[in-house]
Formats: structure tokens, sequence, C-alpha cells
């Protein structure tokens, strides 16, 4: 404990769509003071709700409101908050859920990976083999895609989706969200091609109060996440992903392409002509697929990673402000 900082600003967001009837608990429960934390403060992004979700935060006093007029997505509403927090000058964001499914008590247990130096990145694991509300189905897919996470980022997270975590001010100012979806697995993608330090610690989570506001259908669900992990590991590891393709595309190229010169030198080759055809425009694609994959893994090799992490950051800032982000 002595290598902690003594003074560092908490800012705990709370994306929120519809949630007037555990917003005050969810508050209620977050700590008011934590040890390593000078100063606590709490953030509410309303992402369009109908309800009076906004009303009820005024209530309750907290820090900071930020509304969207119109729903955009949790994954939206996560980004908006990250931005305002870093702008208020957060040195540690931690994310919990309106809805009161994250325990939080709990919130220093997170913290204290970041607060020693060990970790960017801590995700509260849910322990979700323990959780009476998962039925065995859900309790097999979040095991799958964690697996598949896991694999695909380097890190080593058991629960994925969780969204209960907590994030350094260095970590938040290197992550880019583009789905409208869900920020889960595409942040831990993220950190874990970036070399950021994830951690993970045990969690409680609360008996459910609402049915999953992403959750809308197992298909839906299932293609939402796997369309995340796709597009974020081809973003980062494009050459592998075009190189894969391509080759698939010129192994199918060469199976007519034999099958011509079989023919040919069987002396019917003329009459199996669109054999050779067929397969010559297999190869050609392949190869124009993989050189796609070295231009964009060329393209990925940009500047910004030449800079020193602080003025990546401090130019990031900037970016930022420039933008117009509130």
């Amino acid at each position: 404990m002595n290598n902690i900082t003594p003074t560092r600003k908490l800012i705990v967001q709370i994306p929120c769509f519809n949630e007037e009837h555990t917003l005050a608990q969810t508050i209620a429960d977050i700590p008011q003071t934590i040890e390593g934390i000078s100063e606590i403060e709490i953030l509410v992004i309303d992402d369009g709700s109908s309800d009076r979700t906004v009303e009820i935060a005024k209530g309750l006093n907290v820090n900071h409101i930020i509304r969207h007029t119109k729903n955009q997505g949790l994954a939206r509403a996560f980004c908006t908050g990250l931005d305002a927090c870093l702008k208020l000058g957060a040195d540690i964001i931690v994310n919990t859920d309106g809805d009161n499914q994250y325990a939080g008590a709990d919130i220093p247990k997170l913290l204290q990976p970041i607060l020693q130096g060990t970790a960017d990145i801590v995700v509260g694991d849910r322990q979700t083999d323990k959780i009476k509300d998962f039925s065995s189905l859900k309790k097999t897919l979040q095991k799958l895609g964690s697996l598949a996470v896991r694999q695909l980022s380097g890190t080593d997270l058991p629960d994925a989706v969780s969204g209960f975590r907590a994030i350094s001010r260095e970590a938040a100012l290197r992550l880019n969200i583009v789905s409208s979806f869900s920020y889960t697995v595409e942040m831990i993608i993220q950190a874990g091609k970036k070399n950021m330090a994830v951690a993970h610690v045990p969690v409680a989570v609360n008996p459910a109060t609402r049915e999953s506001h992403l959750f809308k259908g197992l298909p839906n669900f299932i293609g939402q996440q796997l369309s995340t992990m796709i597009r974020m590991y081809s973003m980062y590891s494009p050459l592998k992903v075009f190189f894969t393709i391509g080759v698939m595309l010129c192994f199918i190229g060469v199976l007519p392409i034999i099958r011509f010169l079989f023919f040919y030198f069987a002396g019917d080759g003329g009459e199996h002509i669109q054999s050779l055809v067929l397969g010559g425009v297999f190869l050609i694609i392949g190869f124009v697929t993989f050189m796609i994959g070295l231009l964009a893994d060329l393209i990925s090799f940009n500047p910004w990673i030449q800079l020193p992490s602080a003025t990546v950051n401090e130019v990031l800032v900037l970016k930022r402000t420039s933008w117009g982000v509130r």
C-alpha cells in the first residue's frame, strides 16, 4: 500500500437508458471515500431516456449530467462519458451500469491494480458460474465469447463482456471505440493490441432488475459480438486476416487449374478452358486480397506510434478539444 499515489481524481460514469427505478440505488452504492483517491465525482450519461432518469439524477445531486437527445446505443454513451471524464480531469474512470447490476462496494477492488501501477485497465470478473440469474446457455456463451476475446486480444480475462471496469487516464486517451452496439469486447481487443496492461478482479453482482437492453435475441447478440471481434481483429492485425483470406482464394483457384492441366495433358484441354479462366480469376483475387492486407498493415504502422507516450496523449487531448467533444 505504500506505493499508492495519494492524490487521484476518480470519476464514476454511469451510462443510462430508462433507469429511473434503479439509478438511485446504483449511486447510493458508490463509496464516498476510497484510499488513494482524493476526489470522487459521479457522471450520468443519459442516452435519450423517455422516463424520469434525468430528473432522478438531478434530485440525487450527481456532479455531472450529459444528455443524448436521441438513443445512440451503449457504446456511444460510454464514449461520451469517457471524453467528458477526460475533460473534467479524471485520473481514473470507473464505468458501471445504471441498472445496479454491479456491486458499487467493489469499486476500490477495481482501482487497486491501477493505483499500484500494475494495470492500465481492470475488468470486474462477475464469476458467471455463480450467477443464478444466468441460464446454462448464457453461461456457456459467456465462456466461449471470453475465450475468443482472449485469443484475439492476447489478454487473460475470464469475463470479457463485463461492463464494470476501471480505466486509467492514459489508457482512456488511447481508446477509440467505433462500434455503436457495445464497447466491452472492442475495448479489450484494442487494449491487447496496443500493449496495455489489462487485469481482472472478482466482483459481486446484485440480482437482476430488468432484461438487458443489449440482449435482443440470441442470434442478434451473437452476430453483433462476432462482427465486433472480426472488425477489431482486422483493424489491428490486417495482414493476418487478409493473408489468410488470400491463401484460401488462391487455394480455390489452384484446384480448377489442376483440373485443366489434367485434361490438357490427356489431350482434351480445349474442352476445359473455363477451368483455367476460373482458376486464374481466383488467383488474381487472392493476390489482390493479399496486397490489400499488406497495404493495410503498412498504414497501421503510422507515425503516432513513433511518438513518446506523453506526446501522443497531449496531441490527442488537443484533437478532442478541437473536435468540440463535450
